[in-house]
């Protein structure tokens, strides 16, 4: 992901792990505190909020796992704020009729959903691959409205990351890391297709499935992600796309192998996560995101792809761009877009690096769109 740009100089800038305990942002107390209890009760209700977020956090956690173990994803347990003051609140609506409550009220994924002809679609089949620290957690609201909509959805945590066992500190090629999407795919029978989705560091990791299997691969989506050239690693990437001080204060190298061997990992600091990758999205997601994020493997930041016309460059590519991404700014996407130009090109307005939080309409929009291409268009259309 964008946090690897300061790792051409991790052998001389040897940073040590934080202990856990200080990695952890706290707030400043106030020294004129004030004895009315107008402040007492925000300071409790303060308290009260953080530890709603932080519950519903583990909660998203414990129910994305139930679901990867097989059980079903329950809709009503989806974690949303909800006005409990009038629980006969009707939506507020811009038409001047006075709303009944027996009006049928459509979300705008529902009036998209409702032009969709699933049957006559290339494949109805997501595959969801996350970015670096990321796993399948990340995608819970995405996968809620992708099977609302009638699509077959799969969402995989990749070696060490999410609920996967592995030590990251272990992991020392981009093989070992992608395997999990590799064994889904060859799981699949000879004629049937997907669409990949592959986020941040997830795009060089769908980049190596199409290599591997354009025949399984319908398109293949780039969201806000590393869409890399033949020969090009992630580290040359950013390091011809440049930097900024937010991803490399960021960033904290391990050293499981000792601080004179390379880095294992790229750990990020916990008080950082919300300027870096959620400066758009919910604060239940950043509290959800503080409790799952894990460490990033170093080797596969370093290994170059290589990727052929004959594979590669036979499956549809398509980009999703994020507009108010702190970790790979729009500029380095661009780039990147630029460097290797995709079918079509998307942008998602207001969105961080984790859209999936920020913007799940938005992104569920264009995902649906994607799926509903018949045939190629020009290249660099872009679509706001």
């Amino acid at each position: 992901m964008g946090n690897f740009m300061s790792c051409s100089s991790s052998q001389s800038k040897q940073v040590k792990k934080k202990p856990f305990s200080k990695r952890f942002s706290s707030y400043k107390e106030n020294n004129n505190r004030s004895s009315s209890n107008r402040w007492n009760n925000k300071k409790e209700k303060f308290s009260d909020d953080s530890l709603l977020n932080q519950q519903e956090a583990i909660a998203a956690a414990l129910l994305f796992q139930q679901q990867q173990n097989g059980g079903a994803f329950d809709r009503s347990s989806s974690l949303r704020y909800t006005n409990t003051s009038n629980k006969h609140t009707l939506p507020r609506s811009s038409s001047s009729r006075a709303r009944s409550i027996s009006d049928t009220i459509l979300q705008p994924h529902q009036l998209l959903n409702q032009e969709l002809k699933i049957d006559e679609l290339e494949t109805s089949h997501f595959v969801l691959v996350h970015g670096g620290g990321y796993g399948a957690w990340c995608w819970y609201k995405t996968i809620t409205l992708l099977e609302e909509a009638g699509f077959k959805v799969d969402a995989i945590d990749l070696t060490g990351s999410g609920i996967h066992s592995c030590d990251t500190n272990t992991i020392t090629t981009l093989a070992q890391y992608v395997n999990p999407l590799i064994r889904l795919l060859q799981n699949l029978p000879d004629a049937h297709k997907v669409i990949l989705v592959g986020h941040d560091f997830g795009g060089v990791c769908i980049s190596y499935a199409m290599e591997l299997f354009p025949h399984k691969i319908a398109k293949a989506v780039f969201l806000a992600a590393s869409m890399l050239t033949d020969g090009q690693s992630t580290l040359d990437m950013f390091k011809q796309s440049g930097s900024n001080d937010l991803m490399r204060q960021a960033q904290v190298f391990l050293y499981a192998n000792g601080n004179d061997h390379p880095p294992t990992a790229i750990d990020l600091d916990k008080s950082l996560l919300r300027d870096l990758l959620f400066n758009q999205s919910p604060a239940k997601d950043v509290a959800l995101a503080s409790v799952s994020m894990r460490p990033i493997p170093f080797a596969p930041v370093l290994e170059k792809l290589s990727l052929s016309e004959g594979n590669y460059g036979t499956v549809r590519r398509f980009y999703i761009e994020t507009a108010e991404d702190e970790a790979i700014p729009l500029s380095i996407q661009q780039n990147m877009i630029n460097s290797n130009p995709p079918e079509r090109v998307f942008r998602i307005k207001g969105s961080d690096h984790s859209p999936f939080f920020s913007k799940p309409q938005a992104l569920h929009k264009h995902l649906v769109e994607i799926s509903s291409i018949p045939a190629v268009e020009k290249c660099g259309n872009s679509v706001s």
